[in-house]
């Protein structure tokens, strides 16, 4: 076990150690084991953190993501957070003026994550396989740049669905009644 961690580790130093060298502007951090975003990283990215545009996180055991993540990867655009055990976000995500796209899915989420709201340029959300039962149409209206939003899989009740639909001006993807898990 100790090993499999020693490597676990190495593997995240050498992507990070790539990304600054070569200037990138994507960290792909997915599939690390990562159980928290690692402090180290802010230090280690301080000279390239301005250029990040696009970092995944996928496939982790993320519980929570500070708001530091948020200040630090300021011109972030794409985040991929799908396959974590994440139920909040941090108000700074809402900081995030060029955030485009966010993957959520297959999460613990009960509610909508309220600071997407903030997010200005937000046009695709993904929070298909959470456990959100209620969708906050006031709060989804609001979303001026809004194209998509993914709530598949969630025990979405049947009165909301009916109410959302003709109220939000974006693509709303649900699943079939039928389909929809337990809440």
């Amino acid at each position: 076990m100790q090993r499999r961690m020693g490597e676990a580790v190495a593997r995240v130093a050498r992507r990070v150690n790539e990304v600054v060298e070569a200037r990138e502007d994507a960290l792909d951090l997915a599939d690390c084991k990562l159980v928290a975003f690692p402090a180290g990283i802010y230090k280690a990215m301080r000279s390239v953190a301005e250029g990040i545009h696009r970092i995944s996180l996928a496939n982790n055991e993320l519980r929570a993501l500070a708001g530091r993540f948020a200040t630090t990867f300021s011109q972030l655009r794409e985040l991929n957070l799908e396959g974590n055990l994440l139920h909040r976000l941090p108000e700074e995500l809402g900081s995030l003026l060029h955030l485009r796209a966010i993957n959520l899915a297959r999460n613990k989420f009960r509610r909508f994550p309220e600071p997407l709201a903030a997010a200005p340029a937000l046009e695709s959300i993904d929070l298909e396989g959470n456990e959100i039962a209620e969708v906050p149409v006031e709060v989804l209206a609001s979303m001026a740049s809004l194209r998509s939003l993914n709530l598949r899989a969630n025990p979405v009740c049947p009165d909301m669905r009916l109410l959302v639909r003709p109220l939000v001006p974006f693509e709303l993807l649900l699943s079939p009644e039928g389909d929809v898990p337990e809440a």
